[in-house]
């Protein structure tokens, strides 16, 4: 996104096969960046802020929530008009969190029933704002934060609880104005005569990412005599939570030749089995670990106390209801589990081992990835409907994970 607004040409090697990230590109396409692929090398051009064009259809975000929410803030701020839409689950995803802020910047946002896709974002002028956000959320901040490269003036963003960060990595990378001060991120404008710079072109290798790998370091923990060694994994600080839950379970996890690239910490991943204690993950931990979630609660029974999940409401409003759909698989394989409103709590094992079974992931791409791991401890055969949902985020899934296995 920030390539396509930015001047001149992007080279962004190692972007991913996900298909949420296909579909940020072919709506950048649409808007009129110029978009090129060569295997894992994407190559896109800006012709800076004012750059972008109307498309003459309605852009289809697929199945990406970061997709919808963070081209929202870029297209509040254009001068003309986008409809912007995406499959059946997306468009039962709330929007309303990303809205509001913005309509309180001037945006003219029309969106079903006030919170859901399609959208349709009109021609507007922007003007700076202050924004508390009410839950900590790294989409809705991020949104807020690129509308304002279109407004007048400095737009802040204070958050009650640390998110990540990328965005704002990705905009000092890019040549914009970020000052950090606390849990407050303000943004400069990009737009001439409101006194900020305009973004420039990079080239960037982009590091694998550990939400993704986290499915192979759960899998090392809970098959004997694992060892695995994951290469070129993002390490962002406020990413890594996940990895200090897994250290406080018990896992066995190294980081080992850790450096700096382009304003992100890229390292090596060495993991080894290790019994697990499991535990409780709750409050401020939550949105630092929100997309690894579904994998932690399916790990619960192979875990000595077992997990519980609290404060976790949120992941009612996935891409599936991943309590619920997380409770009902995992009852399906004999876990006990206790669902709650805000979380679940699953027991270790001590309340008997996994049984294989047919699992319905709701088409979610997380649900999916997390029962193949839990299949592989589980006494029998599972079965994974639909388990070409993986693709979302991860299309070699299954293919990576038979890779390691048969080592």
């Amino acid at each position: 996104m920030l390539s396509a607004i930015a001047e001149g040409t992007s080279e962004l090697r190692h972007f991913a096969a996900a298909v949420d990230c296909h579909s940020t590109l072919d709506c950048m396409s649409s808007l009129g960046a110029g978009v090129k692929k060569d295997k894992d090398t994407v190559r896109v051009t800006g012709h800076g802020p004012r750059g972008l064009k109307s498309s003459w259809r309605a852009l289809d975000a697929g199945n990406s929530g970061t997709t919808m929410r963070l081209l929202t803030g870029i297209l509040a701020g254009q001068e003309f008009t986008t409809k912007l839409s995406g499959d059946a689950s997306l468009q039962k995803r709330p929007m309303g969190r990303v809205v509001s802020p913005l309509r309180e910047m001037g945006a003219d946002i029309r969106a079903r029933q006030d919170n859901f896709a399609p959208l349709e974002i009109r021609a507007a002028k922007l003007h700076r704002i202050v924004y508390k956000t009410p839950m900590a959320s790294a989409q809705v901040k991020s949104a807020v934060l690129l509308a304002g490269l279109f407004a007048d003036g400095v737009t802040s963003v204070t958050e009650p609880a640390r998110t990540r960060d990328h965005t704002e990595l990705a905009l000092e990378e890019f040549g914009a104005t970020v000052e950090k001060q606390g849990s407050t991120v303000s943004v400069h404008s990009i737009v001439a005569g409101n006194g900020g710079a305009t973004l420039q072109a990079r080239s960037l290798d982009i590091p694998g990412d550990l939400s993704s790998a986290v499915f192979f370091l759960a899998a090392a923990s809970i098959l004997p005599e694992s060892t695995l060694l994951l290469h070129n994994v993002g390490l962002n600080p406020t990413r890594t939570a996940i990895l200090d839950v897994l250290a406080q379970m018990g896992a066995s996890i190294q980081m080992v030749s850790v450096r700096s690239a382009h304003g992100e910490i890229v390292g090596d991943l060495s993991v080894k089995s290790a019994p697990l204690k499991g535990g409780i993950i709750e409050g401020d931990q939550i949105p630092l670990v929100i997309d690894e979630l579904p994998m932690l609660a399916a790990l619960g029974p192979y875990t000595e106390e077992g997990i519980e999940i609290r404060n976790a409401a949120e992941l009612r409003v996935k891409e599936s209801d991943r309590i619920s759909t997380m409770a009902e698989n995992l009852k399906k394989m004999g876990a006990t589990v206790d669902e709650r409103h805000d979380g679940l709590r699953v027991e270790g094992r001590k309340a008997g081992r996994l049984r294989g079974a047919e699992i319905d992931p709701k088409d979610d791409h997380r649900i999916a990835m997390a029962f193949a791991i839990a299949a592989l401890g589980a006494e029998g055969p599972t079965v994974i409907r639909d388990a070409d949902c993986a693709g979302v985020s991860y299309p070699t899934f299954y293919q990576d994970l038979e890779r390691v296995a048969e080592r």
